[in-house]
């Protein structure tokens, strides 16, 4: 298998760190190819894994998965686990809709929008990030994410692209926070740290 990405994404993070806490079949190792998706080079070289242009990709033999969300289902049923409830899909629904909306407040940064404008666009992402991250912290406290299944892998690679990127002070989520930290010691976590690959 080969998981194809961008060590800096949150999205394909979670893939590798959901990886690393199974214990993969016989024979399903699998090979990170690490891009760099704003590059001529690297936009060319995924534009042969996916005519979407999104991140990530997993081939596996001749079959390719697209979005993370399918990668994690594709690989829970190759091995056998049990599925998501739909509590836990709604959980990672909300993960990925503040995920998104932080992701537009960055790429609008890098595009000369002014994020403090008051724009449809940035207001929606702005109301969409106040709304889920205190679901979020309500969901931490009250226990509907803990451990270290496939949602809490999520809200971890969340936190932590949103602590580096400095896009959120969790210091208001103080539940948020506590979850983050307890959680930097898990298997892979510091092996794929976007702090740790050079620009």
């Amino acid at each position: 298998m080969k998981l194809i990405g961008s060590g800096m994404s949150p999205y394909v993070r979670r893939i590798r760190l959901f990886l690393e806490s199974r214990e993969l079949l016989e024979g399903q190792d699998y090979d990170f190819i690490n891009l760099n998706i704003y590059s001529p080079e690297g936009r060319a070289e995924l534009a042969s894994y996916t005519p979407a242009m999104k991140i990530p990709v997993l081939v596996d033999q001749e079959q390719k998965i697209y979005d993370s969300r399918l990668i994690h289902r594709y690989l829970n049923e190759k091995q056998r686990n049990v599925p998501l409830s739909w509590n836990q899909e709604n959980l990672l629904t909300l993960i990925d809709a503040a995920n998104d909306s932080f992701v537009i407040l960055l790429l609008s940064t890098r595009s000369n929008i002014d994020t403090n404008a008051d724009s449809l666009i940035i207001n929606l992402q702005k109301e969409r990030i106040e709304r889920t991250m205190q679901l979020l912290e309500d969901s931490v406290e009250n226990g509907e994410i803990s451990g270290w299944d496939y949602p809490a892998i999520c809200l971890f690679c969340l936190l932590d692209w949103v602590n580096f990127r400095d896009l959120l002070n969790l210091a208001p989520f103080p539940h948020l926070s506590s979850f983050h930290g307890a959680r930097v010691n898990e298997a892979g976590v510091e092996a794929s740290n976007p702090r740790n690959i050079k620009s």
